[in-house]
């Protein structure tokens, strides 16, 4: 395992028998799964099947269209900070239920699109939704009901990531086909609509707030399935050491070439001259094996050494990379599946490893942090990538630029060392 300290003030792990405290749980941890699919893919992972229908109503090029996904993460890791002090404060439950309400506008604003500066502004405020429903938020409420079963409930939660990659392209290809783009954005409301009820009628930030609330009728409930008392270091603490920049620089390094690959990949096959369709099962074949890695490494995360699973992932997606980098069109299914597979392992490790090292006490802060350098790395790959392709014509020179941040993650990787906090009261 990644070396854990006895001194990170993590609470005691503990088996406890199943009820219906640990079925809310395992139920929260599925509600996090969703909402990662609807903050993602509608705000991300989903939009790039609307790329080439963008082009020709308005006549954007690729880097004027990739320039928005680049507006939304930087202002996400920008935001990150202080949506993190928001969701310590606040809560989870009350931060989603903004979230919901701006994803459900944004999508009517985007189904009366009519100038680009209109959907740079559009997907401003989608960097808001990403930094009160996505994965800072869902990290925090999955980690505030589960210790024991931590690494198992982050993959369950993870995997909504990877769903909306794969569904939501799915999603926009059929109503293009048979309706049109503006009726897409337009019908997707639904989701956050459901999502905000079930956020406003059932949600629940914490064991400590539920049991709370239902004290009075069941007042000798059972322990909860692993709870933790949001302890661990500071902020402080955190930022001073080599581990926390480390972890920094790796989810910056892999989300560059992940979130280049999801938005540019259907560009690249419809290029060499494959369907809509057929392009876009391309996206699906991406995060459905990224759902895989992040369900089994998650899984695995929480019997083996995480340093081992870690650098396995990172190894599986350079091959992935460095498959795609060859250029071979008949290779791209493999490149695909190996890319993603390895990606998903890394996104679970690598969320499981900072809340299990740095605990939740400052985990808004830390992963806020931390999303300022994942999240521009991110922009910067989508639109860096876009204009790239627009100067060369080729997507040869980004996919290669691929492989070398991937590599550069392995190296980041060996500096992950065991977080030493000699004086734990002091910050």
């Amino acid at each position: 395992m990644l070396p854990m300290p006895d001194n990170t003030g993590m609470a005691p792990q503990q088996n406890t028998p199943p009820t219906t405290t640990n079925r809310r749980a395992w139920l929260t941890a599925a509600f996090a799964c969703v909402a990662m699919m609807v903050s993602n893919g509608m705000t991300i992972s989903g939009l790039s099947v609307y790329d080439i229908a963008l082009s020709e109503t308005f006549g954007w090029s690729m880097g004027d269209i990739k320039l928005r996904d680049l507006i939304t993460l930087v202002l996400t890791g920008l935001l990150a900070p202080l949506a993190g002090i928001c969701l310590d404060r606040y809560g989870v439950r009350r931060c989603m239920l903004v979230g919901w309400s701006v994803l459900a506008l944004c999508y009517v604003g985007y189904s009366n699109l009519s100038g680009l500066i209109e959907m740079y502004a559009l997907h401003a405020a989608f960097a808001l939704v990403l930094v009160f429903c996505g994965l800072n938020a869902v990290i925090i409420l999955v980690s505030q009901w589960f210790v024991r079963y931590r690494g198992t409930a982050i993959g369950i939660a993870l995997c909504g990531s990877s769903l909306g990659g794969a569904l939501f392209p799915q999603y926009g290809t059929a109503m293009i086909a048979g309706w049109d783009w503006r009726v897409a954005f337009l019908v997707a409301i639904i989701f956050p609509a459901i999502l905000l009820l079930v956020s406003y009628f059932w949600l629940r930030d914490s064991p400590e707030q539920n049991e709370c609330e239902r004290a009075q009728s069941e007042p000798q409930s059972l322990p909860v399935s692993g709870k933790d008392t949001g302890e661990g270091v500071t902020f402080r603490v955190a930022l001073r050491s080599r581990t926390f920049w480390a972890l920094a620089l790796i989810a910056m390094s892999t989300f560059y070439t992940v979130l280049g690959v999801q938005a540019h990949v259907y560009k690249y096959m419809r290029d060499a001259g494959f369907d809509a369709q057929i392009s876009t099962n391309a996206i699906s074949v991406f995060f459905l094996s990224a759902l895989a890695g992040k369900f089994v490494f998650g899984f695995l995360s929480d019997f083996m050494d995480k340093t081992k699973v870690f650098y396995l992932n990172l190894i599986i997606m350079l091959v992935g990379s460095v498959v795609l980098t060859g250029m071979n069109i008949t290779l791209v299914w493999l490149a695909m599946f190996a890319f993603g597979l390895g990606w998903g392992g890394v996104y679970s490790v690598l969320q499981l490893t900072v809340m299990n090292t740095f605990g939740t006490r400052d985990a808004g802060k830390i992963l806020g942090t931390i999303t300022i350098l994942d999240a521009s790395g991110g922009g910067v790959g989508i639109w860096l990538t876009g204009v790239l392709y627009d100067h060369t014509g080729s997507y040869e020179l980004p996919f290669t630029i691929f492989s070398g941040m991937v590599i550069f993650a392995l190296l980041c990787l060996t500096q992950v060392k065991p977080l030493k906090v000699s004086e734990p009261g002091k910050s």
